[in-house]
């Protein structure tokens, strides 16, 4: 099993753009006028350019304005301030400040396509850090649930 991920946007050129100057991938291929596969990422990820109001899923349009979807791609980063400056100054935007939680560093952004992402800065275990917790509130639910019983 393979995962690809799949980003439709409606000016190629200035897509590859993006994510080269943003993220320093590289065009691995070209598929016509139409698509372009970059790597650099532990998933190939492939830039499909699609005009706005083409036909996307069932009956809904595609527009590029800032546009929220369940799913979003988490950039995980060494220096966070560094890869912020460079998203910027690709294109991206920024849509609140740099937040600091238990597990790291986070900063919500959208690419110049309206596609929202995250830039996140792991800080001492990562994810680990609230892991320990959250198995405890179950556990501790789950006992408390099986007393009720």
């Amino acid at each position: 099993m393979d995962l690809l991920v799949n980003i439709d946007v409606p000016d190629l050129g200035r897509a590859v753009a993006f994510y080269r100057d943003a993220f320093g991938l590289t065009v691995t291929r070209y598929f016509g006028m139409d698509g372009a596969e970059l790597s650099g990422w532990p998933v190939r990820l492939y830039l499909l350019q699609k005009p706005a109001g083409s036909l996307g899923a069932a009956d809904a349009l595609r527009h590029y304005d800032r546009h929220w979807t369940p799913v979003h791609l988490d950039v995980v980063v060494d220096d966070l301030d560094a890869a912020l400056k460079r998203a910027l100054t690709a294109g991206a935007r920024a849509e609140g400040a740099i937040r600091t939680e238990i597990w790291g560093r986070i900063v919500v952004l959208a690419d110049p396509f309206g596609h929202g992402l995250c830039l996140i800065q792991f800080l001492g275990r990562g994810y680990d850090e609230i892991t320990e917790r959250i198995n405890g509130a179950v556990s501790g639910l789950v006992t408390e649930v099986e007393n009720k019983s």
